[in-house]
């Protein structure tokens, strides 16, 4: 991924952050039916390369894509964050171009297949614990009859990913002045449809003044 340095981040921790928050991922790979992309819930958890974390998801058995896995084939993981058009209207100084805000983190690694029931019973499990708010209702996984369980797990395939490499870029105009990001961050905060990207722009700018008070 071109990522200036300005753009460039690299803090992991964080990263793992944004990940989990982001987590709706897409995964893209190569075989001999060419290039295809699926799009998935996606699990964090520490381990892994150089404690960069494994990723865990399921798909189902009907995409062709898990094929591409059955010998440990290699996947990108695209996650993506807010993003908006920036007008030059809203900088101080409006001697440049208009650009697009975004944040996504690129995610290189292998892919083991899980078809063991038993732990593909885990993934679904974990799935649903990280995104069912128990607000919603009474419905539990533990309480669906085996009989409607069974051809589930069966229609599945599990993913496992042992991260390799993370890039990660954050693109809300850090190379701009202190004037020309709150002038964005203002016009981005007007609108419904932008305003997380007003709210990410305020979170970096409260973490830069963080590292800059523990330098």
């Amino acid at each position: 991924m071109y990522t200036p340095a300005s753009y460039r981040e690299q803090d992991t921790a964080f990263l793992h952050d944004l990940m989990r928050e982001w987590s709706f991922a897409t995964i893209v790979s190569h075989g001999q039916d060419g290039l295809l992309a699926t799009h998935l819930p996606f699990l964090l958890a520490p381990g892994g390369h150089k404690d960069l974390g494994i990723l865990t998801s399921h798909i189902a058995r009907n995409n062709a894509q898990w094929r591409h896995f059955e010998a440990g084939g290699d996947a990108l993981i695209i996650f993506q964050g807010p993003n908006a058009f920036v007008s030059v209207n809203w900088y101080d100084m409006q001697h440049t171009f208009p650009t697009w805000n975004y944040g996504a983190i690129h995610v290189y690694g292998k892919v083991r297949l899980n078809q063991d029931p038993e732990i593909n019973w885990k993934i679904l499990e974990k799935t649903i614990a990280r995104y069912e708010r128990p607000q919603d209702g009474d419905w539990s996984f533990e309480t669906m009859p085996e009989e409607m369980i069974a051809p589930r797990l069966r229609a599945i395939v599990g993913l496992e990913i042992e991260i390799d490499r993370i890039e990660g870029k954050l693109k809300f105009n850090q190379d701009k002045s202190e004037a020309d990001r709150k002038g964005v961050r203002a016009a981005l905060a007007r609108d419904v449809a932008t305003a997380r990207s007003a709210d990410f722009m305020e979170r970096l700018e409260a973490r830069s003044q963080g590292e800059d008070d523990d330098a």
